[in-house]
């Protein structure tokens, strides 16, 4: 059952693959920001998807973070997210990622829980429309 409170871990290290000058985002050897919100959305996703109807998923549909210091290559990115309000389908999460040596983000991601037949459903008619 969703209710408040439910939390999420997951952690990754830093990579050639997610620095900020592989996925083009900057030009540093250093997590990429766009890597952190990835990790910040999939710790949200996790947390919550054994809760939910089979057939249901949840997308993500808004995050405002701040990535606030930078982290190398080697270092461990844990990540933390925590479900603060749900309005019905939306949910809303408070995620923190941080490195070896402590914070590195924070902010709110928001989810809505959509049937995902119906989902893709829609969102492939779109390659119909004329």
């Amino acid at each position: 059952m969703l209710e408040t409170g439910i939390k999420g871990l997951l952690t990754e290290t830093v990579t050639e693959e997610n620095t900020a000058a592989a996925v083009g985002s900057g030009n540093l050897r250093v997590y990429a920001t766009p890597a952190m919100i990835a990790l910040m959305e999939k710790t949200a996703l996790t947390s919550v998807a054994e809760e939910l109807e089979d057939g249901m998923t949840t997308v993500g549909t808004l995050i405002n973070a701040a990535h606030t210091s930078a982290s190398p290559v080697g270092s461990t990115i844990t990540c933390e997210s925590e479900l603060v309000e749900i309005d019905r389908r939306r949910l809303v999460f408070s995620v923190t990622a941080r490195d070896d040596a402590g914070e590195i983000g924070k902010g709110t991601h928001e989810r809505f829980i959509v049937d995902c037949e119906k989902f893709f459903e829609k969102t492939c008619s779109k390659l119909n429309k004329s």
